[in-house]
């Protein structure tokens, strides 16, 4: 399993305290041996979240293209307010969105 980066994230309007909240990220795989694992979802206080993307890589022969990959990350529920989203791309590198729920 790596951290891979993504490259954009779209964030949904409409959300309450009641929603489940979402984002939608996306990015480009290395190559075919990438697969899309999960998102780790730390919550470091009611209003700052960090979100990492991890992948599995097989081993082998692998198609050496680039994959373009897009997925739905569940963050939860979140209090009413202004959210700061922080999604680590592993390279020391992120990308940062802000969310108003309300």
């Amino acid at each position: 399993e790596v951290q891979i980066g993504i490259n954009g994230v779209y964030v949904p309007a409409g959300f309450d305290s009641a929603s489940d909240v979402f984002v939608v990220v996306n990015g480009i795989f290395q190559n075919g041996c990438y697969k899309w694992k999960r998102a780790e979802v730390a919550h470091k206080d009611s209003y700052f979240h960090e979100i990492k993307s991890i992948a599995s890589v097989s081993q082998g022969m692998c198609l050496m293209v680039l994959i373009p990959f897009q997925k739905e990350v569940r963050l939860g529920k979140f209090a009413t307010g202004k959210h700061t989203l922080h999604f680590e791309n592993g390279d020391g590198t992120f990308v940062e969105k802000t969310m108003v729920v309300e």
